[in-house]
């Protein structure tokens, strides 16, 4: 792994901030988030308080991949819309600060929670809390977003069509070996692919639970974090993202789902009452060709977890699980082409 990701010069960064940031007071220290697989995030503690800092690593990347100044635009445009985020201070393009871009943003003191089967909360809470995840995720499809200023946020129309050829290239490039589980995703894809619907909202792109900070007391997301991959694009995308959880197996590895879960006897609400929920709150009777969505959900998540891998054998990983993590992109594929297959 590449140590320079996970360091600052603290004295260089303060005195800038002291320039930029009003009522910034150095001096600083900061500290690494753990967690996360994308952009290093740090803590930092100031005289003036606390704030949080996210920069794009430093090394050689994929094409358009650490976008933190996307994040920045668009968690800026969300600061007062009903779609809970951290407030923005500033946006650093000069390398020379600390060696690539980053921005400085609100720290929002909560919970984040890793375990979807939530182990740690008593029934009432856990249904509480994937309520709220549901009616944060539908107003996020609802923002309007000529009002907030994102209507060139990305190109609308063809959503999956572009989806699918950036993340084909991506994993491509990116590609350490032969899964030939993807290969006949790539295959299958394009092929099954439903006409466009014309559905245009603002996309998360990473839309999970431990993705989003809930209030210390209540079962409220007080922030949506981690925009990297936001984009206008189809709203399905996001809720079959996070559906893909009820798939994944509930075991000690790095990614946790609820398979295998009792949800019932946990207050979890079933794949299809959760869709069904979603559905209510934006309008829908139902989603047609679901079982598209998922698998390309499946597939799309393949494609990043193999981008974890090659950063980490490039040495420009943020996160000590990255290998682990990106050994995954096999059995991801896998899980696509079982749900293809289902009826």
């Amino acid at each position: 792994m590449n140590s320079v990701a996970h360091t600052l010069d603290e004295a260089h960064l303060a005195h800038y901030l002291e320039q930029v940031l009003p009522g910034f007071r150095a001096p600083l220290s900061a500290e690494t988030f753990s967690g996360g697989q994308s952009n290093p995030t740090f803590l930092i503690n100031a005289a003036s308080g606390q704030y949080v800092l996210r920069r794009k690593p430093p090394g050689q990347l994929l094409k358009s991949a650490h976008a933190v100044d996307r994040e920045f635009r668009v968690m800026d445009a969300l600061c007062d819309s009903d779609v809970p985020v951290a407030r923005m201070h500033h946006l650093c393009g000069d390398e020379s600060i600390i060696g690539s871009i980053f921005f400085i943003m609100e720290y929002k003191a909560g919970r984040v929670f890793w375990d979807p089967a939530l182990p740690e909360l008593d029934t009432t809470s856990r249904s509480a809390i994937y309520d709220d995840m549901n009616r944060v995720l539908a107003a996020l499809h609802r923002v309007d977003i000529d009002a907030v200023g994102l209507s060139d946020y990305g190109r609308p129309g063809n959503y999956y069509a572009r989806q699918f050829n950036r993340w084909s290239e991506q994993y491509r490039a990116a590609e350490t070996e032969t899964v030939e589980a993807m290969n006949q995703l790539i295959d299958w894809l394009p092929k099954n692919m439903p006409t466009d619907d014309g559905r245009v909202a603002l996309a998360h792109g990473d839309y999970r639970l431990d993705n989003l900070i809930f209030h210390p007391e209540e079962p409220r997301i007080i922030a949506v974090v981690d925009w990297e991959l936001s984009t206008l694009g189809h709203p399905f995308a996001d809720l079959a993202y996070q559906c893909m959880q009820w798939h994944l197996p509930n075991d000690d590895g790095v990614l946790r789902g609820l398979g295998g879960v009792d949800r019932d006897a946990l207050g979890i609400p079933s794949n299809e009452a959760y869709i069904a929920a979603y559905c209510q709150r934006v309008g829908l009777d139902a989603i047609p060709d679901w079982n598209f969505y998922l698998a390309f959900g499946f597939f799309r998540f393949a494609a990043i977890v193999q981008g974890v891998l090659k950063r980490a054998l490039d040495g420009n990983a943020s996160n000590p699980k990255a290998v682990e993590v990106g050994r995954l992109a096999r059995p991801l594929a896998e899980m696509a082409l079982e749900i293809i297959e289902q009826p």
